[in-house]
């Protein structure tokens, strides 16, 4: 901090206080926002080995630091995720949370300017704010679909502003930002030189979709993403950062220096065994989303308290709730009475809506869905 500057407080985050309250609690937990976690088994199945072999054949592995920013395995195999990022270019964090707090850290300043969208992960603009940044808000709303709106993205970007903070697809609604409109986004950051950083752990699983990085198409974008949400394995907590620039790639190693040594020898082989075999588990987790957002679709239809912009082929969804009492008592009472968890809405500033993963085994989201609907009829009111 500069001389005379106060450190500023930083909020609570109201997902992760929300769940680490009540999740395991939960005998129905249709609130995570990753795709049904893999087993240690089922991981080390793609290989075909037993845990057992597989921990065997990396039994003389020395528990050293190992690669300080990731095997080179590790990051050639991050790097093909990409067009136009090598792998020098990658950094492995601890999870996509410990790459986002890094961007920040080391590219915010008190006094700066970011713009982001909201609802959105809370980190993308909280961890700015403690950091002394301003930060303006472009609103997204369920009438206009949870769409970005470029006009009004344009209307809060000055030319003081630093960095554009975006996810894709968006946490908590599931929607995504197209090809397009990251290359109108890269336009508007290019005309006053701000950074664009997107956390893109939601990358849409529809098999004829194209999902395309910030990185490959905007000089100064810097993706963020981890092996926890489309992957399956939110447990390894590995991430990275991505970008084309070896300039924003250096001033990030320095920092990554102060903030984590190594993510261990142990999760990058596994990260190494997840991206080799990748494509099995996007097979997989194709499936669950597939089949699993068809049963959503019919349950909101059928629910008359429920609405829903449906998400794009992403693990997470947003109901708004219809009810006459708040969301977060209404999620307290249902999780005590029936066993079914949600995130309220309140925790993401969006009071009367809830976050609904349907990506969890199919069996938890029927009985959790039909546990909810039997909820939601206290508040009919009686013939």
């Amino acid at each position: 901090m500069k001389n005379g500057e106060m450190k500023i407080e930083i909020a609570k985050f109201g997902v992760e206080e929300w769940l680490n309250t009540w999740e395991k609690k939960a005998d129905f937990d249709i609130a995570q926002s990753s795709i049904a976690a893999l087993k240690f088994s089922e991981l080390t199945a793609l290989a075909g080995k037993s845990p057992a072999a597989f921990m065997q054949s990396i039994a003389e592995q020395e528990l050293d630091y190992g690669w300080i920013e990731g095997s080179p395995t590790f990051k050639k195999l991050v790097s093909e995720l990409y067009q136009h990022v090598d792998p020098e270019h990658i950094l492995q964090t601890n999870g996509a949370t410990g790459a986002n707090l890094l961007v920040m850290y080391a590219l915010l300043e008190p006094g700066d300017h970011v713009v982001t969208m909201f609802p959105t992960y809370q980190q993308l603009y909280d961890i700015p704010r403690s950091l002394g940044a301003k930060v303006d808000f472009v609103t997204l709303t369920a009438e206009h679909n949870w769409k970005l709106e470029m006009e009004q993205l344009a209307a809060a970007i000055t030319p003081a502003t630093k960095m554009i903070c975006l996810n894709n697809a968006n946490n908590p609604t599931g929607t995504l930002l197209t090809k397009q409109e990251l290359t109108q986004i890269a336009g508007l950051a290019r005309e006053v030189g701000a950074y664009v950083l997107v956390d893109e752990v939601y990358a849409p699983l529809r098999a004829e979709q194209q999902f395309t990085s910030i990185a490959d198409i905007y000089e100064k974008g810097i993706a963020t993403n981890s092996l926890s949400k489309t992957y399956s394995l939110p447990g390894l907590r590995i991430g990275w950062v991505a970008a084309p620039s070896d300039k924003i790639i250096e001033l990030l190693r320095k920092y990554r220096d102060y903030t984590l040594i190594s993510s261990g020898v142990l999760g990058d082989e596994l990260a190494i065994l997840a991206l080799r075999h990748q494509k099995d588990i996007l097979a997989r987790n194709r499936k669950i989303v597939s089949e699993n957002l068809a049963i959503l679709k019919k349950w909101v239809k059928s629910e008359p308290r429920v609405s829903l912009v449906l998400p794009n082929y992403v693990s997470t969804s947003f109901i708004k709730l219809d009810i006459p009492e708040g969301d977060y008592p209404f999620c307290v009472s249902l999780l005590q009475a029936t066993g079914v968890l949600l995130v309220p809405g309140s925790a993401f500033g969006m009071p009367q809506y809830a976050r609904l993963g349907y990506c969890c085994e199919k069996h938890i989201l029927v009985q959790g869905l039909t546990l909810l609907s039997q909820y939601l009829k206290k508040f009919e009111q009686p013939k």
